[in-house]
């Protein structure tokens, strides 16, 4: 089993036909009864597009829990090789957020990705697609519903309903500040509800989206500005480049980009 999921982790170059088959089969391998263990550093993921499409600039921000400080960053510059289809989405970003991943030299405890965990109609959104490949706990953390239907929670901070799809419980509308929106929670992988609703409370001190989210949203539109600004011609002279940036880095607020 173990390699059968190793080989369809790493299996891009597929048809939409082929994509929903694989997304079906690592559904099988999601893991929402194991509680999340020690949690020391917290990662998130992000994505961010120029404005042709035609370049995907994928980061990986890591956070100590306790301090709130910014201990790495890593962050690619590619070609999407996937088309842009709801649903698939993990087709089209997780390719190069893994690739900013495996370049980390500190390996974070969980990852909260921009996006949905098992609040997806197959089960199996970036975030849970994410943990099956890497193995690692993470959390579905989105904007907006992909599926499923939900009561608005009450107004006050940690107000939550259940998400609910075919009968099924799949994730939670959050209140994480009085009066906004609600967040969209969903373990994706070695993580329960209860676990994934918690912490993301935990970390989003001040705004909707969770501090690690909100990092990783400006590494991504600094790249992507980077980019435009100048390091655009030697981006597209090859096909990817790495960005890495490690230390304490303090994040700064930025507009809420893209959804997975």
């Amino acid at each position: 089993m173990a390699k059968e999921t190793s080989k369809l982790c790493q299996t891009w170059d597929v048809t939409p036909t082929e994509a929903v088959a694989i997304q079906r089969q690592l559904a099988g391998q999601v893991d929402i009864v194991t509680p999340l263990g020690k949690v020391r550093t917290i990662a998130a993921c992000d994505i961010s597009f120029n404005i042709r499409g035609d370049y995907v600039y994928a980061v990986v921000v890591v956070m100590d829990r306790e301090s709130g400080e910014i201990i790495e960053r890593q962050g690619v510059v590619t070609p999407p090789t996937f088309p842009y289809i709801p649903g698939l989405l993990s087709f089209r970003e997780l390719p190069p957020v893994l690739a900013a991943y495996a370049k980390l030299k500190v390996k974070p405890d969980v990852i909260i990705a921009d996006g949905h965990g098992i609040a997806h109609p197959r089960r199996i959104g970036i975030a849970a697609h994410l943990g099956v490949c890497l193995g690692k706990p993470t959390i579905g953390c989105g904007k907006s519903v992909l599926c499923g239907s939900y009561e608005e929670p009450g107004l006050q901070r940690g107000s939550k309903k259940p998400l609910i799809h075919k009968g099924e419980l799949i994730g939670y509308a959050l209140r994480t500040r009085k009066g906004v929106k609600p967040v969209y929670i969903s373990p994706g992988n070695l993580c329960t509800f209860e676990d994934a609703v918690a912490l993301v409370l935990e970390t989003a001190t001040k705004y909707r989206l969770p501090d690690p989210i909100r990092a990783a949203h400006n590494f991504a539109n600094e790249l992507r500005i980077q980019a435009l600004q100048g390091p655009a011609s030697s981006a597209k002279s090859s096909t990817s480049r790495s960005v890495r940036s490690s230390g304490r880095v303090k994040s700064r607020d930025a507009s809420e980009v893209g959804s997975s």
